[in-house]
């Protein structure tokens, strides 16, 4: 490992811990660690950095199980059972996270698109596509007027709502590998149209990720659509 590897390494370190501690104390995350509280605070406030060990320690650390505790404390929850997950949708850092543990639990095939629904979506496909060093895409309730041609996928809800979807048809090409991600999936009606999407352009589907799953059903429809991993990194 050259020094520029040392010096970003130790720099994740310090976003993981920094994105641990929002929902922590020092004696928390010492306890989770194993590194001193006293160490911890010089880490996550700049003062210094950890050792190349520790900051490996730290990184391959962050699995599954830490994420989904992190996403579980900072997910509300109303009278009504909707959720509020803009403490986990509008941190970057957090996302970052979650990527290179999503693909190494549910095995994704690393994709060519990362295709979301705008707008909740988008920050966690920035991370995903990032992280594959794919391309990000994401369809809209509207069309852009620029755009010449698109992609439509249209479906009436059980409301008896109609809900159509647009993705500019250059954005996706036939073959190429899509992995669909968004933040959340209750009923899995908008993931099945930007399966659906996905479908009419050709592509080939690498799976299906979800931050939150509300219930089964959204989990089980995908399932059904797909033959590539589906998963969920938290099942409320």
């Amino acid at each position: 490992m050259n020094r520029a590897e040392k010096a970003a390494l130790q720099l994740q370190a310090v976003d993981v811990l920094r994105t641990l501690k929002e929902t922590r104390t020092y004696e928390e995350l010492a306890e989770e660690t194993g590194l001193p509280a006293g160490d911890l605070n010089r880490y996550v406030n700049g003062h210094v950095l950890p050792g190349v060990d520790r900051a490996e320690a730290v990184v391959s650390g962050v699995g599954r199980e830490t994420l989904a505790a992190e996403l579980r404390a900072r997910i509300e929850l109303d009278a009504d059972g909707y959720i509020d997950n803009s403490r986990v949708v509008f941190d970057q850092s957090l996302l970052d996270l979650v990527a290179p543990v999503a693909s190494s639990s549910f095995g994704f095939d690393r994709p060519d698109i990362v295709l979301t629904a705008a707008t909740d979506g988008i920050t966690l496909a920035a991370a995903m596509a990032s992280h594959f060093g794919a391309t990000v895409a994401y369809a809209k309730q509207s069309k852009e007027t620029a755009v010449e041609e698109f992609i439509e996928s249209r479906q009436r809800l059980d409301s008896g709502i109609e809900l159509t979807y647009y993705l500019p048809s250059e954005a996706v090409d036939a073959g190429q590998r899509v992995l669909v991600v968004d933040d959340l999936i209750r009923s899995g009606e908008t993931q099945e149209l930007l399966l659906d999407i996905a479908d009419r352009a050709g592509a080939e589907l690498a799976g299906v990720f979800t931050l939150i799953a509300a219930g089964e059903e959204g989990i089980g429809r995908a399932e059904e659509r797909v033959d590539a991993p589906v998963g969920a990194l938290v099942t409320l």
